[in-house]
């Protein structure tokens, strides 16, 4: 059975850090490119960052680039995402996504709160 299982959200205030895991079961984690989505209310869910199979390569959303950083660890099946200077405007539910050819799974998401 796949699983994706996001934690590590919550309330932080504006200028403040979280980092988000993303534990993997049911699937070969290191053949999959995985990506950090997220989706604020009355918005579109977008692609805030990508890491590729092996971590050497990344990407970024214009809105999160120098503030978030996107790793992966093989060994233990887990995605992470470090947010650094968050904003109110980060405020959203964060989902991951493995993806491999058309098959693509998602978590649950975990909701990132940037309030004082």
């Amino acid at each position: 059975q796949v699983q994706l299982v996001e934690s590590g959200g919550g309330l932080v205030q504006p200028g403040g850090s979280l980092r988000l895991s993303c534990a993997a079961s049911g699937f070969t984690f290191s053949t999959y490119v995985m990506n950090w989505y997220r989706q604020a209310p009355g918005k579109e869910r977008e692609l805030v960052a990508s890491i590729s199979t092996t971590g050497r390569t990344t990407n970024y959303g214009d809105s999160v680039k120098g503030r978030f950083t996107i790793s992966r660890d093989n060994a233990k099946n887990t995605l992470y995402l470090q947010m650094n200077s968050l904003k109110p405007e980060d405020t959203a539910v964060y989902y991951c996504k493995a993806r491999s050819g058309n098959t693509n799974y998602w978590g649950q998401g975990t909701q990132v709160t940037v309030s004082s």
